[in-house]
């Protein structure tokens, strides 16, 4: 079966392609993804845009591995010069919005899923889990399914790493802040400007040092990103808003960083969620050792996945180049899904 697999996951994907499944619009690839498992006599569980399935010998005394990766998309970068829903195969490069970010990694792992599927005396369980509105970090994914699921001891989430191993990943912190001032007339010494308020706050986002830094993830990084104030030029404003991007590494919880905020800053100050929160996977766990046993590269990533979402310890793994996502005319190799389904398979016979 095994030679089979990755001509499997070429149609497989090609398909996913054609379907758009753009953030909470996910109902037609769920609904391949439910019918590719029934067709090759797997189970298939449904809620939402979330489909899932468990091993056949599934047995509730082993510790259980997930496998999850998602079936969401941006919609398509305004530089695309090709039709982002045909899926176009072209000097061994498959074309197709979706294609690197993350169909190459999802239809790796349903290979991988598909070859112990009925392997008896697994030292594991095994679940798959193709989950919804990764893009957008949306509820209605991996959140939604999670105590549907048997329980979950580890896992491993499918984005595009070139199947290097991403160890840790830094959470994500939304900070809407607000300066205030008194309105008044800008012609005469009247009011109090709340841009100038704002000053010294943005420059201590833009300065500040968290001191504690991550083994793998490195520092803290603070960016203000959106600045809003004022209505007319001649009026002095009573009010700045700015939005601030907090990437938060696994030194800190996200209450710690936004506790230190509030202590420093005089503006108001509201995230917008507390949900996305950093990971990271102790270098003895089984994971890691059977990487390292592996040779397998190993990094801190600054970008967010469902691996903030998922409360066991986890690795990023994936064929694809992070480089490509969401980008114009996007594509993945084939050699690169080959290869995947090739490094998931040797990483959990490693365990």
């Amino acid at each position: 079966m095994r030679e089979h697999l990755a001509e499997i996951a070429f149609e497989l994907l090609q398909q996913l392609v054609t379907i758009p499944s753009f953030s909470r619009e996910e109902d037609k690839t769920a609904g391949l993804i439910a019918s590719f498992l029934q067709h090759h006599n797997m189970e298939a569980h449904r809620k939402g845009n979330n489909v899932w399935s468990k091993n056949k010998y599934f047995d509730t005394a082993k510790p259980t591995l997930l496998l999850n990766s998602h079936h969401d998309t941006v919609r398509p970068n305004p530089g695309y010069t090709r039709n982002p829903f045909s899926p176009d195969i072209e000097e061994g490069k498959l074309f197709g919005l979706g294609s690197n970010d993350a169909g190459g990694p999802l239809v790796a792992m349903l290979m991988t899923f598909f070859y112990f599927y009925e392997q008896q005396n697994l030292k594991y369980n095994i679940v798959i889990a193709a989950t919804a509105e990764e893009e957008i970090s949306g509820t209605g994914g991996i959140e939604l399914v999670w105590n549907e699921l048997p329980k979950i001891d580890f896992a491993i989430v499918g984005e595009p790493t070139l199947t290097d191993i991403a160890v840790a990943e830094k959470g994500l912190l939304v900070l809407d802040c607000v300066s205030h001032g008194i309105a008044g007339h800008a012609a005469r010494e009247e009011g109090v400007n709340a841009i100038y308020n704002a000053l010294p706050d943005i420059e201590w986002f833009r300065t500040f040092k968290f001191p504690k830094v991550s083994a793998s993830l490195g520092e803290i990084k603070m960016s203000v990103t959106i600045i809003q104030a004022g209505q007319a030029h001649n009026q002095v404003p009573s009010e700045c808003k700015f939005t601030v991007d907090v990437r938060v590494t696994d030194a800190y919880t996200l209450e710690e960083v936004l506790e230190t905020v509030k202590n420093q800053v005089k503006c108001t100050v509201t995230p917008r969620s507390m949900r996305l929160r950093p990971s990271g996977i102790a270098q003895d766990h089984p994971l890691i050792q059977a990487a390292t046993k592996l040779g397998k590269k190993q990094y801190g990533s600054p970008t967010t996945s469902d691996q903030a979402l998922i409360p066991v310890p986890s690795i990023k793994m994936g064929p694809g180049d992070s480089a490509r996502s969401h980008s114009e005319d996007e594509f993945i190799y084939l050699d690169e899904i080959d290869n995947g389904i090739d490094e998931y398979i040797r990483l959990i016979e490693s365990l």
